[in-house]
């Protein structure tokens, strides 16, 4: 899911930047990268349940992470 809405995001952001649309395609360019980062967290943290266990980390995606803690 992450996957298919970060390319749609980033292709619309593109066009819109083509097309001199800056706030909306800046915005749509944000909202791609932050499903990325949520992609490339999401995949780190199979990763390690696989593995039992990580040590080390992306720092960014823990940052982000730790935001959204449940309490």
């Amino acid at each position: 899911m992450c996957l298919i809405v970060t390319i749609i995001m980033l292709v619309f952001s593109i066009q819109n930047l083509i097309q001199h649309q800056w706030l909306i395609g800046i915005l749509q360019l944000i909202i791609a990268l932050a499903f990325l980062l949520l992609l490339i967290r999401n995949i780190q943290k199979a990763r390690c349940d696989r593995n039992g266990g990580c040590n080390n980390g992306c720092m960014v995606t823990n940052w982000i992470g730790n935001l959204f803690k449940k309490s």
